[in-house]
């Protein structure tokens, strides 16, 4: 897909509905589903984070997807493929703003070249209590991608045209925070299995193009 092509579906996003949850729940593991059930989360006084799927031109001017492969820690998202972002700061303006820079500071987009779409669906995550509100963007230009060293182990970029084929999903085994060796589904991007809140994420965005 071309980067002409995709941007003409992004501008039909403001008159779409988001499918919100019935779209991300088609990416979650059962038990993640179950365990939100009973959960009651505004009780446990979750913390705010903003994220960005952010298009944008590869040279050859396709229609590419970013995300982050971040470092491994001591963490509940060690090593796991996300969506460049992170947690509201107090000095944030609001939670766009926290989306911004964050962004910027782990892939090196300045955030006045990042246009904001689409405000998403937002999705709880029980292992780190916190809310995560993410956003559609693209930037017109192709970035010079620069890592933030502490955090980001590599930039993945990925072409909207695999993200949105059919074959990108999968039922990939994994052990969580709570279970082991579940079959969950996940997208299969860049070699790179993206499962959980990420995936559910992206199966709202997906969900969305693929309509638009």
């Amino acid at each position: 897909m071309q980067f002409q092509q995709l941007k003409v579906r992004l501008s039909k996003l403001n008159n779409l509905p988001l499918p919100g949850e019935q779209a991300q729940l088609e990416m979650a593991p059962l038990e993640r589903v179950e365990n939100i059930k009973n959960t009651d989360i505004e009780a446990k006084n979750p913390r705010e984070a903003g994220v960005v799927g952010m298009f944008y031109p590869s040279l050859k001017n396709e229609a590419m997807l970013v995300l982050i492969l971040r470092k491994t820690y001591k963490g509940v998202h060690s090593n796991q493929v996300g969506f460049p972002g992170g947690k509201r700061e107090t000095f944030d303006a609001d939670i766009e703003a926290t989306a911004l820079r964050e962004t910027e500071e782990e892939i090196g987009v300045k955030r006045d070249q990042i246009t904001l779409v689409k405000k998403m669906t937002r999705v709880y995550i029980p292992p780190s209590n916190f809310w995560v509100q993410p956003f559609m963007a693209f930037t017109e230009h192709t970035p010079q991608f620069i890592p933030e060293e502490a955090e980001v182990q590599a930039i993945l970029e990925v072409k909207v045209s695999d993200f949105l084929a059919k074959e990108s999903v999968v039922i990939q085994k994994i052990t969580t925070s709570y279970a082991l060796d579940l079959d969950v589904p996940a997208f299969l991007l860049n070699e790179n299995v993206v499962w959980g809140a990420t995936a559910m994420m992206l199966s709202e965005i997906k969900n969305m193009l693929l309509k638009a």
